[in-house]
């Protein structure tokens, strides 16, 4: 059984929804978020800087959802949800992936981070705009990598539109606007899939 510690909303989604769409047996931990024990030993054993989710299988304990959701590919995935390693797609597909933790999810962030710091007389209205602007930025060079097809990588799903459909996920409470067609059509693909609904919904 892989157990996954994870808060609804928070990137467990990921390694949940991985495990949902390869049909691999796992467990939800509810964890408390309060800042007291993100803070406490207990949880940062865990995870060392206090963050979700952690997931533990067997003796293996990873706290980056982005090395869950590949391990849990190349541990169980049989070829599955990634092309062949070493090939030119392989490598778009790691693109893809990283882009949409370390570039793309990094200004939305940023904004969560600003209003969890700051009160909201002291927050910059300059900071968070340019977040947005920079989420808009990822966004525009989504839109002309799906123009002409459906998935990132490939004819169907992978990690790596697992990977960006939780980032995407964050953008219209955090960054409001209308997505462009290739996006929009491409989220309404990837929210439409029951291992991405439940995956929002484990824990609640």
């Amino acid at each position: 059984m892989i157990d996954i510690y994870h808060v609804p909303g928070t990137r467990g989604v990921r390694p949940i929804w991985t495990c949902e769409e390869l049909g691999l047996p796992y467990r939800v931990v509810p964890v408390d978020f309060s800042a007291e024990y993100r803070a406490s030993p207990e949880w940062r054993r865990m995870n060392p800087v206090g963050k979700v989710p952690v997931l533990v299988d067997g003796d293996l304990t990873l706290f980056e959802s982005g090395a869950m959701v590949q391990y849990l590919l190349d541990r169980y995935g049989d070829g599955r949800l990634q092309p062949p390693h070493g090939t030119p797609d392989h490598a778009r597909y790691l693109q893809w992936s990283w882009f949409a933790e370390a570039t793309f999810a990094r200004p939305l962030g940023e904004i969560v981070n600003h209003r969890r710091v700051f009160t909201e007389a002291k927050r910059s209205s300059a900071a968070i705009e340019e977040m947005q602007v920079r989420t808009w930025l990822c966004v525009a060079a989504l839109e002309e990598a799906l123009t002409d097809r459906d998935w990132l990588v490939g004819d169907g799903l992978t990690g790596a539109d697992i990977m960006m459909g939780y980032t995407l996920m964050l953008v219209p409470p955090l960054a409001p606007g209308e997505l462009p067609p290739a996006v929009a059509r491409y989220w309404k693909s990837l929210s439409a899939r029951p291992g991405y609904q439940s995956a929002v919904a484990a824990g609640r």
